[in-house]
């Protein structure tokens, strides 16, 4: 579905990139509202993140970076385990996946990708993403379900009734909503708002040691966004009608991806993901230019450096976020199904069943396998079981095709075969890349991460 690209002004490319910040703001500012960081820093991270990425792409890809919903429940786990800054700087085992796909990517081309990582692994894992993250939701929302409730049904009523634009923005009209009848109805606490400064730089968290345990404990969880990565590029490729992944090559989007989260990891922001809130806003704008893209990131710095900014989203109560998350992370578990179903998994082979069954076990039942001062646990953990599991039980024919339903009428089948695959927050559709081009999960990516539950989120 590519379109012709509209010219611009430079006032209209300002007014855009702005526009297109304001899409993946709500997002990017969540993640670290949910795991206790500096909004202000994710936002800055997002911006300086997304400006490295357009460098080590050579300025051609129109994409924008912004925190990642993969890494809330890891986190989280593993600032337990190994405290904030810990867990933060463990998220240079995120870049150093990301960096190391990069280079097999160059070398040996996507099909390794497919055989380490088919729909059957990453279904399941992106499952878990927003199951594990379930009872954190209930409690959350449980402290005023009032504000839960109307922040949840501004939020659907958006993702089911909006239109346009406006429906690339549910989780934060939701908030804005939600916040909108606490200020009504109960008591906002404005001491911190007042006493923030009006500019000021934001709250960095450094590396305080070097430590290979919380490392080790990250870089299972990458394999989901990794995954997203491909698929978000494919989309990018049909609404701009340019072949990103040939030039400059996938190899280098990945390595910026893995460069902007080594950044984040660095200064005490969550792990950044490409956006396809913001590719759904491009597809319909018809704003491709990605100078576009890098004013949305200047933005982003901007506003991070608005004290005040920060202090007013940490007023937000913890309902109105819990309200947001009952909606966002059961929607993020359905994307791992939708995943498994549009890459035609058969359900019905003993194999499949397995794989999904264990790797599910494993997450939900809190498994954790520890040796010495290294500990693997949840996402994780699930993560290699799944991967393991599918490198070592042998695939037979019918586990890679499911059996043809009766009814289906021949036409029927052809269709499910054919060229085009839905994918989310812009509702278009994109061409399945060629067999050698890309492996069969990169064209269905069912994103966990980050995308507005107008349609399915992002890993």
């Amino acid at each position: 579905m590519s379109s012709s690209p509209v010219t611009l002004s430079p006032t209209r490319k300002a007014l855009a990139g702005v526009q297109y910040l304001f899409v993946a703001f709500g997002a990017t500012v969540l993640v670290p509202l949910l795991v206790g960081l500096d909004p202000s820093t994710a936002l800055f991270s997002a911006g300086v993140g997304t400006l490295l990425f357009h460098l080590v792409t050579q300025g051609k890809v129109p994409i924008f970076l912004g925190s990642s919903f993969a890494f809330i429940a890891p986190i989280v786990k593993a600032t337990e385990l190994y405290g904030l800054g810990g867990a933060l700087f463990g998220c240079v085992g995120v870049a150093a996946v990301y960096g190391l796909m990069s280079l097999l990517i160059r070398l040996f081309g996507l099909r390794f990708i497919d055989r380490l990582f088919p729909p059957v692994v990453i279904g399941p894992i992106i499952m878990l993403i927003g199951l594990s993250l379930s009872s954190s939701a209930v409690k959350m929302a449980s402290t005023n379900w009032i504000l839960a409730g109307i922040s949840l049904a501004t939020a659907v009523g958006v993702t089911l009734y909006g239109r346009g634009m406006l429906k690339l923005i549910p989780i934060f009209l939701g908030i804005v909503v939600g916040y909108v009848a606490d200020l009504a109805f109960f008591d906002v606490d404005f001491s911190q708002v007042a006493a923030a400064p009006w500019f000021g730089l934001p709250h960095f968290i450094l590396p305080e040691k070097f430590s290979w345990a919380p490392i080790l404990f990250m870089i299972p969880v990458a394999i989901a966004p990794v995954i997203e990565h491909i698929g978000d590029v494919y989309v990018v490729n049909n609404v701009t009608g340019e072949n990103f992944v040939k030039s400059p090559g996938l190899h280098r989007t990945m390595l910026g991806d893995g460069a902007a989260c080594l950044f984040a990891s660095l200064i005490g922001a969550p792990p950044v993901t490409t956006y396809s809130e913001v590719t759904g806003a491009m597809s319909l704008t018809r704003i491709t230019d990605p100078l576009v893209f890098r004013i949305a990131a200047l933005t982003g710095i901007v506003f991070s450096l608005v004290g005040k900014v920060s202090a007013l989203l940490r007023s937000i109560d913890q309902a109105i976020l819990g309200g947001i998350m009952l909606l966002l992370f059961g929607t993020i578990a359905g994307a791992g199904i939708s995943s498994l179903l549009h890459s035609r998994i058969n359900l019905s082979s003993a194999r499949n069943v397995v794989i999904i069954s264990v790797t599910l076990t494993t997450g939900i039942g809190g498994a954790a396998f520890q040796y010495g001062r290294f500990s693997l646990a949840g996402i994780g953990l699930s993560a290699v079981v799944a991967v393991v599991l599918n490198l070592l039980l042998p695939e037979r024919a019918e586990d890679r095709t499911p059996t043809p339903s009766p009814v289906a009428e021949p036409a029927d089948e052809a269709a499910q075969h054919g060229s085009e695959t839905t994918h989310n927050a812009g509702e278009t559709t994109h061409p399945a890349a060629p067999a050698e081009e890309t492996p069969a999960t990169a064209a269905p990516t069912a994103d966990a991460s980050t995308a507005a539950p107008a349609a399915a989120p992002e890993a």
